[in-house]
């Protein structure tokens, strides 16, 4: 198996969080250095059209990529310890909070949309910082809600079992950090956070804790 990363990707944080909770350690980890446009160079861009980490290729050569898809996979592939719930209802409910981060927030501040703002938009690095904290904060407004709000809330996400919404979660904390929005406002976001980075598969998978990686940001 060969993971293709970079220290910074909070989608590639996912995926690594997910294969430290399985138990599963990568035959190679390939830097793809965003900042320097490896993603866009030829060699990478036939693993992955679409240019984006992580990408993830099997022993028989197959590729897989976008970091909720990976996450699936793993599970199903090595279903101990399951991230979903075996109930319909919760996993869709698990499902959402993952896709709120995943698929409504996270698209809106990854380096190529926000290299679109300053190239075409002249968009400053104030605004582009400007611009991160509102998508997190929006986001974080409406998990606080989702969460702070329902019954099946538990010591984390959905009840007293890690899924795939605390893998999310935690990227989001670090993204949130990265853009100054305080997690302090969203208490229970910040409860599950916390609980999250105690487990040692989310803290060796933190973003600081890779090769490549400055001593802080």
């Amino acid at each position: 198996m060969k993971l293709f990363s970079f220290w910074r990707s909070l989608a590639t944080y996912r995926v690594r969080i997910a294969l430290n909770l399985k138990g599963i350690t990568p035959d190679e980890v390939i830097d793809i250095n965003l900042p320097q446009g490896k993603q866009r160079e030829a060699s990478f861009a036939k693993i992955n059209p679409m240019m984006a980490i992580p990408a993830l290729i099997e022993d028989d050569g197959t590729v897989l990529f976008e970091s909720l898809a990976i996450l699936e996979y793993l599970d199903e592939t090595h279903p101990n310890p399951p991230l979903l719930p075996k109930e319909p209802k919760a996993r869709a409910r698990v499902r959402g909070i993952a896709q709120i981060i995943a698929a409504d927030t996270h698209p809106l501040i990854v380096p190529r949309v926000r290299e679109y703002l300053a190239h075409e938009y002249n968009i400053d690095e104030a605004g582009v910082m400007k611009w991160g904290n509102h998508w997190h904060t929006t986001s974080l407004k409406a998990l606080e809600t989702v969460l702070a709000g329902s019954p099946h809330t538990g010591r984390y996400a959905q009840g007293d079992q890690i899924t795939i919404a605390d893998i999310c979660l935690a990227g989001q904390a670090v993204g949130a950090a990265y853009f100054k929005a305080d997690l302090a406002a969203f208490p229970t976001v910040k409860r599950i956070v916390d609980e999250v980075n105690k487990i040692d598969a989310f803290a060796r998978a933190h973003p600081l804790k890779q090769p490549g990686a400055p001593a802080s940001v």
